[in-house]
């Protein structure tokens, strides 16, 4: 790893108020718990429709439909601005090249496109929530 990259993992750290960064070659885990003196409120875009709690990734994946899953560690995000409309509804036709959310991963933001015809049957990550590498993020039936 360069210096811009660790700084970059390190403004993450600090913009999510995240408790545990580690990273072991190609595989980085960065953790969110415990308790701080001041934790760092994330400026995620507000979308009050359909947040929910996310399932346990083992539930979502022996679920039927076909899974998209995140490409890279970062933070999901429904729709392209604090106060826009998500991309993409639970109940929505989608097909494929239509964009669902945004991952931001290293100050980057990277349009997460569908590579399956169908109805968006389940989002399993709630709005500015960290998601992991291969994480499910929709459920596409």
């Amino acid at each position: 790893m360069n210096n811009r990259e660790i700084e970059a993992l390190a403004e993450i750290v600090q913009k999510y108020g995240l408790t545990r960064l580690e990273v072991d070659g190609e595989h980085v885990v960065l953790e969110r718990g415990g308790v701080s003196a001041a934790p760092a409120a994330p400026q995620a875009p507000a979308v009050p429709e359909q947040l929910h709690a996310a399932e346990p990734i083992h539930a979502v994946a022996e679920q039927e439909g076909n899974l998209v899953r995140s490409p890279a560690v970062g933070v999901f995000y429904a729709a392209a601005t604090p106060n826009g409309k998500p991309y993409v509804r639970v109940g929505d036709s989608v097909h494929v090249g239509d964009t669902l959310c945004i991952i931001e991963a290293m100050k980057l933001m990277n349009e997460i496109t569908s590579e399956y015809e169908g109805k968006v049957v389940d989002i399993c990550v709630g709005n500015g929530q960290v998601v992991e590498y291969d994480q499910p993020l929709f459920r596409i039936l």
